[in-house]
């Protein structure tokens, strides 16, 4: 007789000295010996046995198809050899029968032909498998007890890293992508920019990572601290506090989430960065109130760079003119630097009056949070006597722990929020002082950054200045109050109480000239 040998291990058998590739061809070949088979080939699997997709196999089979009669037997140690799942093999079996060439396992050997034995087929085939389900569902329980815990199971997300501990437990930290992961969600938060486009920008800031990776990390509950653990069978959808150090806060979390989710209407723009053109989308035609769009032309040697109209009005600038221009008038608002003390104070001032302000939400929070615990009371009181259903008791429990998770981030962010702004307002006030400067030195990004703050209208340039547009009313104040410390020039009164009390009413529109009447100051 003829045979085929086929030796399979998995890979977390390899360790194990009795599955060894070597220690199975060394039992079959001396059973060979013994028992006058001549062996026409082996073949070494490392494959799992829960199906036959496994490309020694497959090379087998070829084998058998392409000549026929070449072998009688395919022979192998123990029937969890050839497989894991009955199903699967019983069909196996048969194919391989039409084939003229019987399968049998050495150490459990079975004529096939005498039916009874099929019972005891089916025993070692099931045995594997029902060790494989059994082995399959420790892991699952372990894994979601673990999750119960607050571990983070599975390849760490985008911004950690998994690491052991000492006792040789396993945990997720942050890595050095976590600065660029919390960038990313804060990008987010303010809707003014769509995911794909805060996703180019972190590539070009270092990001490494797939698109779908990218979806999947914006998603994730686990970098606000949160485990979120499936519904199974009667279990509920549950949320852990994770025991991982989170990158971002519970309230930034949901907020992106509103974001993404539409639930908070924003305005998304694509971001456009653009060295050449950092004016792009902030300059509206004089003539025809469209706004400006930017682009090169090639000279006979250079390119020239514009910012022109797209209709038909013609109108073009250079984009070398309006950047320059836009510095000069950057100088025109710069603030008066004998003011800073002044502005100091009354930053402080606003500082303590949205602190007061944060302090009444935090009371309300907190009023918000005691009444979404005792409404779980009450659902819980009802549920003791009977008259409430346990699916109803279910769901108010999950809308009562999800609202008391947004709650606490919420009152973890407004209490964070609570800094020593000195030094903040020493450094805007530096910056403001040389704001032309730190422009002209930006990145395109940022200067777009700088002009949409100062200027809240859109821009319209004539080809050699800006004309007079309405600029942040912080900036505005600041600027008329720099402008009293100027010198008094010839002819203006300096005291103010020399000036007439009596103010001219110049009438309804049209001027009404013929009526005068006289107002006091007092």
């Amino acid at each position: 007789m003829k045979a085929f040998l086929y030796i399979r291990v998995s890979t977390d058998e390899q360790a194990d000295k009795g599955y060894s590739q070597r220690s199975q061809q060394e039992i079959l070949m001396r059973y060979c010996a013994i028992n006058g088979i001549t062996v026409i080939n082996s073949f070494f699997e490392d494959h799992s046995a829960k199906t036959f997709n496994r490309p020694e196999f497959n090379n087998l089979l070829l084998q058998l198809h392409k000549h026929r009669n070449m072998a009688d037997l395919v022979l192998f140690t123990k029937w969890d050899r050839f497989s894991r799942n009955a199903g699967d093999a019983y069909q196996m079996i048969s194919r391989l029968n039409k084939l003229e060439v019987s399968p049998q396992a050495i150490e459990q050997p079975l004529n096939l032909e005498i039916p009874e034995n099929k019972m005891m087929l089916a025993f070692y085939l099931a045995a594997p498998e029902v060790e494989n389900d059994r082995r399959a569902l420790n892991v699952f329980n372990g894994m979601r007890r673990a999750k119960k815990e607050g571990r983070y199971m599975g390849q760490a997300p985008l911004g950690y890293k998994n690491k052991t501990s000492e006792d040789g437990r396993k945990f997720i930290a942050p890595d050095e992508n976590a600065p660029l992961v919390k960038w990313i969600f804060e990008q987010l938060a303010t809707g003014k920019y769509t995911a794909e486009s805060v996703w180019n920008i972190a590539k070009e800031k270092g990001l490494k990572c797939e698109k779908n990776t990218y979806w999947n990390a914006i998603r994730n509950e686990g970098y606000c601290g949160i485990i979120k653990i499936p519904a199974y069978k009667t279990e509920e959808e549950q949320f852990v506090e994770a025991t991982h150090e989170p990158i971002i806060s519970k309230e930034l979390f949901f907020r992106v989430q509103d974001v993404l989710n539409g639930k908070k209407k924003v305005q998304r723009t694509k971001i456009l960065v653009d060295e050449r053109f950092p004016l792009r989308g902030f300059l509206i035609c004089p003539k025809c109130g469209k706004l400006l769009t930017a682009s090169s032309s090639k000279g006979r040697k250079i390119y020239y760079h514009y910012y022109h109209c797209i209709s038909s009005c013609g109108t073009r600038y250079k984009a070398e003119a309006a950047n320059d221009a836009l510095i000069q008038e950057l100088i025109k608002w710069k603030p008066h630097s004998a003011m800073q003390p002044l502005y100091k104070i009354i930053l402080q001032n606003l500082y303590k009056e949205s602190a007061t302000t944060r302090n009444i939400e935090k009371s309300k929070i907190k009023k918000d949070l005691e009444e979404i615990s005792l409404r779980q009371k009450k659902a819980l009181n009802l549920l003791m006597i009977d008259a409430m259903e346990t699916d109803d008791y279910k769901i108010i429990k999950r809308e009562c722990e999800m609202k008391t998770i947004q709650l606490e981030g919420k009152y973890n962010e407004i209490s964070a929020a609570q800094i020593d702004i000195q030094p903040l307002v020493d450094k805007a006030l530096k910056l403001l002082e040389n704001i032309d400067t730190y422009y002209a030195s930006c990145n395109a990004q940022r200067k777009r950054e700088i002009i949409d703050s100062i200027f809240p209208e859109k821009l319209q340039f004539d080809g050699e200045a800006y004309r007079t547009t309405r600029i942040n009313e912080a900036v505005r104040v600041m600027f008329n109050i720099g402008e009293g410390l100027g010198e008094i020039k010839m002819g203006q009164i300096h005291d103010l109480s020399e000036l007439s009390h009596n103010v001219i009413w110049l009438g309804l529109e049209p001027r009404t000239h013929t009526l005068k009447v006289y107002c006091s100051t007092n």
